[in-house]
């Protein structure tokens, strides 16, 4: 599948990175490695889609933060148990 980047339309890939996340309360901000992101060929952009960025916010609003060490895998995140079955907050749509 033809990916276009959001900023430039040129051609991107699929891929990971790394990002930085402050937690929902405001207490630290967190490190999430290998986490899916877009990279264009033709401005270098790195970005996140939006459904992964919405994916984040959910399950740092949805899990016990106290378990999150400073740094943790994107997979790793997404296991996490959560406290709630869904962010009821999220009333975006």
């Amino acid at each position: 599948m033809e990916i276009k980047c959001e900023w430039c339309g040129g051609n991107a890939n699929s891929g990971e990175n790394t990002v930085y996340w402050e937690l929902p309360d405001g207490s630290r901000a967190i490190e999430i490695t290998m986490t899916p992101a877009v990279i264009c060929l033709d401005c270098d952009m790195v970005y996140q889609t939006d459904n992964t960025i919405k994916e984040i916010e959910d399950q740092l609003f949805l899990v016990d933060n106290k378990k999150i060490d400073s740094s943790i895998t994107f997979k790793e995140l997404m296991e996490l148990p959560r406290m709630l079955k869904r962010n009821y907050f999220d009333f975006s749509s």
